[in-house]
């Protein structure tokens, strides 16, 4: 779906008291399986720029904080015309979700209301697409940001060019993975169920990783952000199993932003936070509640270890 004009009416409601859903009612042995072997995982540098696909870029107006989206075409990309996703090919990485903005918007306000710092600190974007909350964590001087996205094609084509359109705004453009401040950026491009072999901040060992627990024995990532990663049932497994392998333990959070439900394809919030709920090593606290009155209500959780 679109991102919502300035012209639309929303009612964006914050949080700060933990939530206990009692969600086991959502628990399915349902699990279906991808159609298609998942792409190989790489890292990609800021030099790989695609030069064959014509990039633009417009101003995205989140209130207080003006970023920068690029626009794409999906035909010349993948081949594809008006398609969301195709399962095991195309994730939706080249649309900018409502819940991107969202989720800017609420670190934004929890920054404001210092119930966050992000400099410093290791941040992991997961499903990055535009790469927005990355990006706003690099505005605010985190150690290090890496960008995650399922397409090589979408980091390419995309997500650097928009990283370094927002840097050069703000800072100044990306020549090699170092920002002016010392930052690190780096872009991983894979599955959920093998990019922890790639990304650098993870528990390397895995037999020393006790999951029952998800106490990791390494410097894993402070923050871990994502957008719209919980519409479909049968990733939602490996998408945990990776935020409790890479987030940093016990301090580390997790910031998601999604809708409640997504018709059709059977995700959404309240299916995730029931995994997690039932497998009872994450806590899960409503940031914040988005309502356009137009389309499904929107959420922004914050997830610790407990």
């Amino acid at each position: 779906m679109a991102a919502n004009s300035e012209s639309e009416k929303q009612t964006f409601r914050l949080f700060s008291t933990s939530t206990s859903l009692g969600l086991g009612f959502l628990d399915s042995s349902e699990n279906p399986v991808p159609l298609t072997p998942p792409p190989p995982c790489v890292e990609l540098i800021s030099a790989q720029i695609s030069s064959s696909v014509k990039y633009t870029v417009e101003p995205v107006n989140l209130g207080e904080l003006t970023l920068l989206k690029g626009r794409v075409n999906t035909q010349e990309v993948f081949g594809l015309s008006n398609s969301d996703l195709v399962p095991g090919k195309y994730e939706g990485g080249l649309k900018l979700w409502e819940g991107s903005l969202d989720l800017v918007k609420a670190l934004h306000m929890e920054v404001k209301n210092c119930n966050l710092s992000l400099r410093g600190k290791r941040v992991l974007e997961l499903g990055c697409g535009h790469g927005l909350p990355g990006i706003f964590a690099c505005l605010e001087g985190a150690a290090a940001v890496h960008f995650q996205d399922f397409n090589a094609e979408v980091l390419r084509c995309l997500t650097i060019p928009n990283v370094n359109a927002n840097l050069s705004e703000n800072i100044q453009p990306l020549e090699t993975n170092e920002m002016n401040a010392g930052g690190e950026v780096r872009f991983f491009a894979g599955d959920w169920s093998e990019i922890h072999k790639l990304l650098p901040h993870v528990q390397s060992n895995e037999k020393n990783l006790n999951c029952s627990s998800g106490h990791s024995q390494v410097a894993s990532y402070d923050i871990i952000l994502m957008a719209e990663t919980v519409y479909s049932i049968s990733t939602l497994q490996s998408l945990y199993e990776l935020i409790k392998m890479c987030t940093s333990s016990p301090h580390g959070v997790v910031y998601m932003a999604a809708k409640k439900h997504y018709f059709g394809v059977g995700g959404g919030t309240r299916r995730f936070l029931s995994l997690v709920e039932k497998d009872g090593v994450m806590a899960s606290n409503l940031v914040a509640e988005v309502a356009d009155g137009s389309s499904n209500v929107r959420e922004v959780w914050k997830l610790s270890f407990r």
